[in-house]
């Protein structure tokens, strides 16, 4: 008798049957070590070069703590974000760096884009519970399919623990989940240490917890997708509302008159890194 195919990688490089197994059944898999340390301690200073003044490269979101910025002195400690790095280099070299695409071919195959990045700097919480990111699924955001064609790699900067809010995990589910009850959902919390990775499905359930620490918890992320994935129009749909938000920035960035389409936003966004370059 024939084994069933596996549906969320499609094999052939890093992954071992176990491991595919794993992200199966599960929806992530953790890969331990995985970026070198030469390496983290250079994404960590180039977010402090940018948090100091640093010139920015086009593109990049600087995302402040508003309510740090009183007692904190601005700088490092009042910016918990940076987004879309795609045109910094020294960010923008983790998602280049072989040793993740290795494994991310492995889950989306050969030909692979990275669409959207982040670092982020949980900061401490202030007692609001404002540093926890309440659980959610990343297809939300995205206007292509098919899913199973996007993967996520999110490495840990520095050691994340349940104490600075490390990730929970919650098995794949279907998209468009609404009234979820986090109570009822059994979560896996994923403790990593610096260079520690973390691959998983764009339909995964996942947030993290507040940051009870007095530290701050920083990670690095890449979303990747098949360079073959196809755009879909979200009019009408669920994803509508983080359609017209993304619009409503585009306009208050580059005026009124601005006609970036959603998709058109993602495709600017779209950086090739492996295989096979296709239209994306």
């Amino acid at each position: 008798m024939a084994e069933t195919p596996l549906r969320y990688s499609v094999g052939g490089g890093q992954l071992s049957p176990s491991d595919r197994l794993f992200y199966e059944k599960n929806g992530f898999i953790v890969v331990k070590g995985l970026v070198p340390e030469h390496c983290v301690r250079d994404y960590i200073a180039r977010f402090q070069e940018i948090c100091a003044g640093a010139q920015r490269p086009p593109g990049l979101t600087v995302m402040r703590d508003v309510s740090a910025l009183d007692d904190s002195g601005g700088g490092e400690r009042a910016v918990y974000k940076l987004q879309d790095f795609q045109n910094d280099d020294r960010l923008f070299a983790y998602c280049q760096l072989p040793q993740v695409l290795d494994y991310v071919v492995d889950i989306i195959g050969p030909d692979v884009a990275a669409m959207h990045t982040m670092l982020i700097s949980k900061p401490p919480d202030r007692g609001t519970l404002s540093s926890r990111h309440p659980l959610h699924q990343d297809l939300y955001y995205f206007p292509f399919r098919p899913a199973d064609r996007v993967v996520c790699a999110w490495t840990a900067l520095e050691p994340v623990t349940r104490a600075n809010g490390c990730l929970g995990k919650v098995n794949k589910a279907f998209h468009g989940i609404v009234d979820l009850d986090p109570g009822s959902l059994p979560l896996t919390y994923l403790e990593m240490s610096a260079g520690d990775t973390v691959l998983f499905h764009p339909l995964l359930i996942h947030g993290s917890g507040a940051n009870r620490t007095e530290g701050y918890r920083k990670a690095i992320s890449c979303h990747y997708a098949s360079a073959h994935v196809e755009y879909i129009d979200v009019t009408g749909t669920h994803q509508q509302k983080i359609a017209d938000e993304v619009d409503e920035i585009v306009r208050q960035r580059l005026g009124p008159d601005a006609k970036l389409s959603y998709e058109d936003v993602w495709r600017l966004r779209a950086r090739h890194v492996r295989g096979r370059e296709a239209k994306l």
